[in-house]
């Protein structure tokens, strides 16, 4: 009799007595004998207990577990079943009990003081379960970051399925100044829809995130997409260049190995934005896109209210060198932005296309930094800026995003 064995027989007793299966009789001491099943342990400690003298007989049906092991085949056989509806490289195997299973086994556990050995009754379900039905389903297991977990409710033998979301990570370019980047609802009737929207639903009906997201839907066949950009610009702002960072997350996904090339090339349709560099990305890329803050590139057409000067516009310009701004939040904004005074940098200005009364300027700043609030001076909101420097009153008429400080590790 192996030590382990005969270490716990008296424990084992007062479990045994009650008639409870191999199965429970094993997993009350599921930690104790190595490369074991809880299904050797139970069969060794009910001969180690024959042995001694003890026999008892099993109760017609399992006390704890209602002889739901006799029942794996048939769960097994559904997970396989279910899994055949999606794509995926790796899974795991969830149960649900009845309650009712679940409260006797933790009222004996704790009655019996075996806290320290005992395993739950759902963990070793799941186990055999997922042994079982394994050389059905021809994928590894997943303990960590599963991409499905297949959850059967064992009083009804139906399984749901729990699909890890696939997460698209790359670059867009918006070409037009009439686009949000994401999905707006619409503020009067919050999605709805409703005569100020024509009862779409929505405040502008093309974003960026609409131009790639459906598609991507249509191509994976999941429920729901997010587009968790890194930063982003004004609707009337274009963001040129390299493009803007972003990760696309697809909810519950049945296909997830798609064709990025082809979803890339389907999105270029657009005249509206462009996309390039599309790659999969793990579930960590959203919190990292999302807390970098990039230094920006802007190029601002600017208006004059009034005449101005080549000389004085390209003197204002190279004023603004690594010069720290006290911006307080645009009246624009403060509906969804606390109301604070932020320290932002302007690191460098140039002056480009100088006429009469307007002019280009190339800015490179700190990521927060609110551009047109900088050149007009928000009534006196952002200090220093670019009008008081100037001496004339300007606006920032067209804005472009020309460039994202930010590399790929």
């Amino acid at each position: 009799m192996e030590e382990w064995v005969s270490q716990n027989l008296d424990k084992a007793a007062l479990v045994a007595e009650r008639g409870v299966c191999d199965h429970c009789l094993g997993r009350m001491f599921a930690k104790c004998g190595d490369a074991l099943t809880d299904l050797e342990r139970g069969r060794m400690l009910r001969a180690g207990l024959k042995e001694t003298g003890r026999e008892y007989e099993l109760a017609e049906m399992c006390p704890i577990c209602e002889d739901i092991f006799d029942m794996v085949p048939r769960f097994a056989d559904a997970v396989a079943e279910k899994l055949e509806e999606v794509e995926f490289d790796n899974f795991l195997v969830g149960c649900k009990l009845d309650p009712t299973q679940a409260k006797n086994e933790k009222d004996m556990i704790a009655e019996l003081g075996l806290g320290e050995t005992a395993e739950p009754l759902k963990t070793e379900l799941n186990r055999e379960i997922g042994k079982v039905a394994l050389p059905r389903i021809c994928r590894k297991v997943e303990f960590k970051e599963p991409q499905v977990v297949a959850c059967i409710d064992t009083r009804f033998a139906e399984v749901t399925l729990d699909i890890a979301p696939v997460f698209i990570a790359g670059r867009y370019n918006k070409l037009s100044r009439e686009i949000p980047q994401t999905r707006w609802p619409c503020r009067i009737c919050r999605g709805k829809g409703c005569r100020r929207c024509h009862n779409t639903g929505m405040m502008y009906q093309a974003s960026v995130q609409g131009v790639i997201g459906d598609i991507a839907l249509e191509m994976s066949g999941g429920d729901a997409e997010f587009f968790h950009g890194m930063g982003r610009e004004d609707i009337d702002a274009r963001m040129l260049g390299s493009g803007r960072p972003f990760v696309m997350e697809i909810s519950h996904p049945k296909v997830r190995d798609i064709n990025l090339d082809e979803l890339e090339r389907r999105a270029n349709e657009s005249i509206l934005a462009q996309f390039h560099g599309l790659h999969f990305v793990p579930r960590a890329a959203v919190a990292k896109y999302k807390e970098s803050d990039p230094d920006k590139t802007y190029r601002a057409h600017v208006i004059a209210e009034g005449k101005v000067n080549k000389e004085g516009v390209v003197e204002a310009a190279l004023s603004f060198e690594n010069v720290h701004l006290a911006q307080r939040t645009p009246e624009r904004v403060e509906h969804r932005r606390a109301d604070l005074v932020r320290d932002r940098v302007i690191y460098k200005v140039e002056a480009e296309n100088i006429g009469e009364d307007s002019f280009d300027l190339i800015l490179r700043t700190q990521s927060g930094t609110y551009v047109k609030e900088f050149v007009s001076g928000d009534e006196g909101r952002t200090t220093p800026n670019f009008s008081e420097r100037l001496g004339i009153q300007c606006r920032v008429y067209l804005l472009d995003v020309l460039e994202i400080d930010y590399h790929e590790d």
